[in-house]
């Protein structure tokens, strides 16, 4: 639906998690019995969630971790881990650094090359753990990259950047061919991000094994504030959901998608694949664990850019295992432990016996639903911390 803004001017509406509500239906389940596993890549997942390729997130210890949870951790090729061989000194220089100082420190700590070397060591570092390895990279570097994860026996390969279309046209360097590129590829290729029903469709059709959706709505990302572009996800996993279904009804490959950002608590989770997800990629969640590199500082893949940076380093806290955000117990009430206990309840509740049912559920367009009745729950909290 298209809105007047203006004489010759419409613009679609489009919708935020925050906009909308999930609706019960006529069933409800056992939460134990509910499937919350999904496929990507041909690899079966126990939990649909993939950790987030930034450096404050997954590292190759953070990786082995969350691998034998259940899920996939995306190492970042272009990160810090591959260009020092002590990272952990470096990590302590950009969260001791004052803000003000942060961006111009992450600048020039990435301007050291990323080494060959480095990137068999540490993909070997996670596969000598026996659970699945993925890493990423951007497009200019893809094809070299490959061929030294693939010889390190990679399990899965991300090509990655702000905003992903299979047309890129350049004078100065020869862009990427990601029909060639998926076809030669020996392990399985996601690719993102996009937001778009038509960009997704193009890229599932170079043959990919997964799309990520999203652009700019991460916490440490400052890609809408800087550049001004992006859709709010749930419109945008909407959109590419519908062209998964679309292509999968025309040429009988499913190509799953990830939503990729801008979930704050289990509940945006939920709703995510509640509009059309197949799993979600998550960052500023995991920074919390003790476990992260990180140390509760997180910042954004694009922070480190030379010329226009669009992530900044923000401080989230450390305040749990990952075992109890991942599942529980919860010792807080905001949505950010248990996540996957507060999945199953929420397919429970709403009558989803898996991950395909919960595609279906019914969803309500409802701004006011965190404030709707809460208002003497938040005075109350206020009240008492006084």
């Amino acid at each position: 639906m298209a809105m007047w803004i203006g004489i010759n001017r419409k613009a679609r509406v489009c919708y935020s998690f925050d906009d909308i509500s999930l609706v019960p239906g006529d069933i409800t389940l056992n939460p134990e019995e509910v499937d919350i596993s999904t496929e990507i890549g041909g690899y079966k997942l126990s939990i649909p969630i993939f950790a987030a390729a930034m450096d404050g997130v997954v590292d190759p210890k953070f990786a082995v971790l969350f691998g034998k949870m259940g899920g996939i951790a995306v190492l970042n090729l272009m990160g810090i881990y591959t260009r020092y061989k002590n990272p952990y000194e470096i990590i302590d220089k950009i969260i001791s650094s004052k803000v003000e100082e942060s961006t111009q420190i992450i600048q020039s700590i990435y301007k050291e090359p990323v080494k060959e070397e480095l990137i068999e060591e540490r993909i070997c570092e996670i596969k000598n753990e026996n659970v699945i390895c993925a890493v990423s990279c951007i497009p200019q570097y893809a094809e070299r990259y490959l061929e030294i994860a693939q010889s390190s026996n990679v399990d899965i390969f991300v090509v990655q950047s702000t905003v992903t279309t299979v047309k890129h046209i350049s004078s100065t360097y020869k862009p990427l061919d990601l029909y060639s590129f998926c076809k030669k590829a020996k392990v399985p290729v996601i690719i993102g991000n996009c937001v778009t029903f038509e960009v997704a469709y193009q890229l599932m059709d170079t043959g990919a094994s997964g799309i990520l959706v999203g652009i700019g709505p991460g916490a440490a990302c400052t890609t809408r504030e800087v550049l001004g572009i992006g859709v709010p996800q749930v419109t945008a996993t909407c959109d590419c959901a519908a062209a998964r279904d679309f292509y999968f009804k025309k040429t009988g490959r499913y190509v799953p998608i990830i939503t990729d950002g801008g979930m704050v608590t289990s509940g945006d989770i939920c709703k995510a694949f509640a509009c059309g997800a197949d799993a979600v990629m998550i960052g500023s969640a995991f920074v919390k664990a003790v476990e992260s590199p990180g140390k509760g500082y997180h910042w954004g893949m694009a922070t480190s850019d030379e010329n226009l940076p669009r992530g900044t380093r923000i401080k989230v806290g450390t305040f749990g295992t990952l075992k109890e955000i991942l599942f529980g117990p919860a010792r807080v009430d905001d949505g950010s432990q248990n996540l996957i206990g507060a999945l199953k309840l929420s397919m429970a509740s709403l009558g989803a016996k898996n991950i395909r049912e919960m595609q279906l559920v019914e969803i309500a367009i409802a701004p006011g639903i965190k404030t709707e009745g809460k208002i003497y729950q938040s005075v109350k909290k206020i009240q008492k911390e006084k």
